[in-house]
């Protein structure tokens, strides 16, 4: 076994089960230093000590146990255990939507969404840019958490509580479209980002033609009756999804 890695918070609330391992060191005592598993029963093998039950308890609680089982068996007075994870196979979240491999996956204390992204094969061509990670509350509620998945700097701290938990879901959706055509040098379908507007859809289209006008462009929009209405539009008007845009050709 390698190094463990350092035992940061995020390690230390991660609570134990069936799969995962880790590495024990017993403070003066190099020769306990080792790497254990936690068996299907829900123990770990602790040297001298034998089998203790440690599923669903954190690493410190998981450390006071170990040194209680160490000091009733008379092997050492005063013990000090370290138990550090080092990778988890009970924990576990599932990737749901467009990605290439839905599925569920192993996490560990450090897996970060992009992390978990990449394990389900990335995100299809058709994917949003924004996913959302859905939690069971305590309560019963599903809490939902938005993420960034253009890998921007910084992007993963969009969570409220960085650290994926076991039964979380992270579901990418389908992306949201406008259309633009009209005098514009690319017209099709593109991809809606929110917060886009007039202009900016337009440039994705390459820009209005030397015979258009962006004084004269107009959005076809369906309204919750069912009904389109023709909006006259400015560039700086923010676009909704599924809008249609025409740049119409200059009257001059």
């Amino acid at each position: 076994a390698g190094p463990a890695p350092p035992a940061g918070d995020a390690n230390r609330l991660a609570t134990l089960g069936p799969g995962d391992s880790v590495a024990l060191q017993v403070f003066g005592q190099p020769d306990m230093t080792t790497t254990l598993y936690v068996g299907d029963d829900g123990t770990m093998r602790i040297p001298l000590a034998g089998a203790v039950p440690v599923t669903g308890l954190t690493s410190v609680q998981a450390e006071q146990r170990v040194e209680k089982a160490l000091k009733d068996g008379g092997y050492f007075v005063d013990p000090h255990v370290t138990l550090t994870l080092m990778r988890s196979r009970s924990e576990r979240v599932s990737v749901l939507g467009d990605v290439n491999k839905p599925g569920s996956f192993a996490i560990d204390p450090t897996t970060t969404v992009f992390d978990l992204l990449a394990e389900a094969g990335g995100a299809t061509l058709n994917a949003a840019d924004v996913g959302y990670v859905r939690r069971h509350a305590a309560d019963g509620q599903i809490e939902s958490y938005s993420v960034d998945l253009r890998g921007l700097p910084g992007a993963v701290n969009r969570l409220p509580n960085r650290r994926l938990e076991g039964g979380d879901e992270l579901f990418v959706p389908d992306a949201q479209h406008v259309y633009v055509y009209g005098e514009v040098k690319t017209p099709n379908m593109y991809k809606w980002d929110p917060g886009m507007t007039v202009i900016q859809a337009i440039v994705l289209a390459g820009g209005i033609t030397e015979r258009g006008s962006e004084r004269h462009i107009q959005i076809k929009r369906l309204g919750k009756n069912g009904r389109y209405t023709i909006l006259r539009a400015k560039t700086n008007d923010l676009v909704k999804p599924d809008d249609v845009i025409r740049v119409k050709e200059s009257i001059f």
